[in-house]
């Protein structure tokens, strides 16, 4: 059975039980995490502390299955997405770790959209391993339990006398042994334990948490090339589809002639797509869809469409008069969201002040695998494939528009060939449901092209950030200033928002943990001209660029080391309240279970330095530079070196990057999302930037918005990995590595040149 098929017999609308029967051969044991009721929040109502669920992975109302069948193999369902990060080799490990499962017998199977099954099912936000720890763990556990109560009783002998080793059930006093398969069907008719009376293995006993020695699910398909992507879903009699959409944001079409596109072969069918009636921030543009049988003919009808585009009111929007307006905005004052002693006054008695702005440009997603989505309208019933990491949002979008309830519409997700936040916004599947129902029915295959992509994303905020800083006689921070100005996310939610929305304000501004005693943050007001989405590590970004950034130069200026002075910045090691420092979003966890711990970023940051031989004599030209940031609970620090010729020709030759992330899952997987994100960020430093004229984007393809090539990347990358508690919170792993890239990267070209990088993309810069 190939993935496509498999996906589906997943949507046919079987129960549970014969789903995973015919999946695994067999009826076993089938349960779920709704059987920890007292742990879990009512779907309906909102969390105590946020959108995205509480500490110690209690979510909202999660429903993941786990069953085993007569032949002993144990089917795990993973509901989030896997797109490289590898939740679907870490969620189930942490289940089979306290089933005490043969790896080698455990399947995954990928959940479909549901929120109402398994609540939030949005994977981004570093959270899928954070938040369900926990509940896997339970999960588990309580399989576990059920299982050695039912060999117990096979045996008539006390539950305490058997345990679970390695898929099998033994009975300590006589040695028996039986596998577990033999007492699935028994033990299903088992109730579910109480998490009170849930017996959770000790760290010493894991056998595949944080040993770094289980494979990835998919890791063979996906270096042989087997491994099914959305791109990849081929249907019988499935027609294809690409879209003419407004090349500005907001613009309306006035007409079109479809005849010449119509005369292109395979051609079968050009469709208007109007504006949503529907509120949904997700919902597709406006535009003329080509369906055809092929993608080429597509492509080739587009061509021959002949559209008329009113610009509307984004049609004048550039990203020169626009930078020029953010810098205006930050020199003035703006609204005050954080504020202790008098800065004003420090201001004014201080031995020396600093002042700088930083620029950071949109960037946009661009996964390797463009949007797709494939749609099938049958019986009054929309059946959606494609790489999806938010899949009821998909669902929930495409019930809208199309008028169909939930229940009618089943989104299957296939595995993402990249995302990054790009695929949390799911109007590609829409296009897709719409189109199918045009064609009476038939699949159709919505594709994005490169420039489909780049033209008409969700773009990363642009940003400028103005800082000032008052130092004593002994070159001692007396004073901190920070106006960050910038289009808010929540602009593809309600109508005209002007200042950052509390999630941005939290990743890094509000929160600085600086022990300065004068300290004021303030949020001009900046309007958006285009769709605002998220991007790996969000607002993080522009913030620690800036914030890490001017401590180097507040270092330079003191006449300090740069390490030594972002340690003393940061104070002693101490606990900060969020609530304290105004961080009001946090990231939707309990603040009290997540207060900032100035300890753990201060160990982050002497671990990179010493890593990378902080202080030994590099030859000219050379240079190091560090930085060191908190997000999505998790400290990492970040020291680059680098070489600049006289040319002006820069290489990387290092990377030591140090992350603190509590307890550690799948270390292997940790190291991979860190030289990933080394890689990302220093081509965000170097390349990365989306510019507007005429409302229009500027960029078309990967010769003008440059992802990181071979020949720039960091040629070593080195992962120093602290180890944690499990038994506190974990913190997130795929974008906290992102943020202090970067500054580190503008430092160290400081160190080796003297020339300081306030712009990104740094580009040619250092050759003028």
């Amino acid at each position: 059975m190939n993935r496509t098929e498999l996906l589906q017999q997943q949507a046919s609308g079987l129960s549970r039980r014969n789903f995973l029967g015919g999946a695994t051969g067999a009826v076993g044991l089938g349960f779920t995490l709704g059987g920890f009721a007292d742990r879990v929040e009512a779907q309906t109502e909102a969390p105590k502390y946020g959108a995205y669920g509480m500490p110690n992975g209690v979510v909202e109302n999660p429903l993941v299955f786990v069953a085993i069948a007569p032949d002993g193999i144990v089917t795990v369902t993973c509901h989030r997405a896997e797109m490289g990060q590898g939740v679907r080799t870490g969620v189930p490990m942490i289940l089979a770790d306290e089933l005490e499962a043969d790896w080698a017998k455990v399947r995954v199977v990928q959940a479909q959209g549901d929120e109402a099954r398994y609540g939030n099912q949005d994977t981004d936000g570093s959270r899928t391993t954070r938040h369900f720890f926990m509940p896997m763990r339970r999960c588990g556990a309580a399989a576990r339990q059920m299982l050695e109560s039912a060999a117990a009783a096979k045996w008539g002998v006390p539950a305490s006398e058997v345990s679970a080793k390695n898929h099998q059930l033994i009975h300590k006093p006589t040695g028996r042994a039986i596998g577990f398969g033999d007492v699935a069907a028994d033990a299903a008719k088992i109730p579910v334990p109480a998490t009170a009376d849930l017996r959770l293995k000790k760290p010493a006993e894991f056998r595949y948490i944080g040993k770094g020695k289980t494979p990835i699910v998919d890791g063979f398909d996906m270096t042989t090339g087997k491994a099914q992507y959305g791109i990849d879903v081929v249907m019988p009699d499935m027609l294809y589809a690409v879209v003419a959409r407004s090349p500005v944001y907001g613009g309306t079409l006035r007409g079109f002639d479809a005849a010449e596109a119509m005369k292109v072969p395979g051609v079968v069918k050009v469709v208007e797509i109007k504006g949503s009636p529907v509120p949904s921030a997700f919902q597709p543009l406006p535009g003329v869809a080509v369906i055809a049988s092929s993608t080429w003919a597509a492509m080739n009808g587009r061509k021959a469409l002949k559209l008329d585009w009113d610009g509307g009111p984004n049609g004048s929007y550039a990203s020169d008069a626009y930078r020029k307006a953010m810098l205006e905005a930050a020199g003035k004052p703006g609204k005050v969201i954080r504020t202790k002693g008098d800065v004003d006054g420090a201001m004014k008695k201080a031995a020396k002040t600093l002042k700088a702005d930083y620029y950071i440009p949109h960037l946009t997603q661009a996964p390797m695998e463009p949007p797709s989505a494939t749609a099938r309208f049958k019986d009054g019933s929309m059946e959606v494939w494609g790489p999806f990491q938010s899949p009821q949002a998909v669902r929930n979008d495409i019930s809208k528009r199309m008028e169909l309830p939930p229940e009618k519409v089943t989104v299957n997700v296939t595995l993402l060939g990249g995302g990054f936040g790009r695929k949390s916004k799911g109007d590609y599947a829409t296009e897709a449901a719409l189109l199918s129902r045009e064609t009476g029915g038939k699949p159709v295959k919505v594709v994005w092209t490169r420039e489909d992509d780049l033209h008409h994303s969700f773009y990363h905020t642009v940003s400028v950030e103005h800082l000032e800083a008052g130092l004593d006689a002994k070159g001692k921070p007396v004073a901190w200033l920070h106006r960050s100005v910038g289009p808010t996310l929540l602009a593809i939610f309600m109508p005209d928002p002007k200042t950052e929305s509390p999630i941005e304000l939290g990743m890094g501004l509000t929160n600085v943990p600086f022990a300065v005693p004068n300290l004021r943050v303030e949020n001009p007001e900046a309007a958006a001209h285009t769709r605002i989405g998220w991007y790996r590590a969000v607002s993080n970004i522009p913030h620690a660029f800036a914030i890490q950034s001017f401590v180097g130069e507040m270092a330079v200026a003191s006449g300090r080391d740069p390490k030594d002075f972002l340690l003393e910045l940061l104070g002693p090691p101490r606990k900060i309240d969020p609530r304290d420092v105004n961080d009001t979003w946090n990231h939707g966890e309990d603040p009290a279970a997540y207060p900032i711990d100035v300890g753990r970023l201060r160990r982050v940051t002497e671990r990179a330095a010493k890593e990378s031989g902080w202080g030994k004599p590099l030859g000219k030209g050379r240079g190091r530079g560090i930085a060191a940031h908190y997000s999505f609970t998790t400290y990492v620090a970040s020291v680059v070196e680098v070489q600049v010729d006289d040319k002006g020709e820069l290489k990387i030759p290092r990377i030591d990057i140090a992350i603190d992330c509590g307890g550690i899952v799948n270390p292997e997987r940790v190291r991979s999302q860190m030289e990933g994100a080394c890689a990302m960020g220093v081509g965000n430093a170097l390349s990365g930037e989306i510019t507007f004229k005429d409302g229009r984007v500027e960029q078309d393809n990967f010769h003008q918005f440059e992802v990181l090539r071979m020949n720039s990347a960091p040629q070593r990358i080195f992962v120093h990995l602290i180890d944690g508690s499990y038994d506190a919170p974990l913190g997130g792993v795929g974008e906290p590595g992102v943020p202090p890239i970067a500054p580190a990267l503008c430092n160290a070209i400081h160190a080796a040149t003297g020339k300081r990088i306030r712009s990104l993309p740094i580009r040619d810069q250092l050759k003028t």
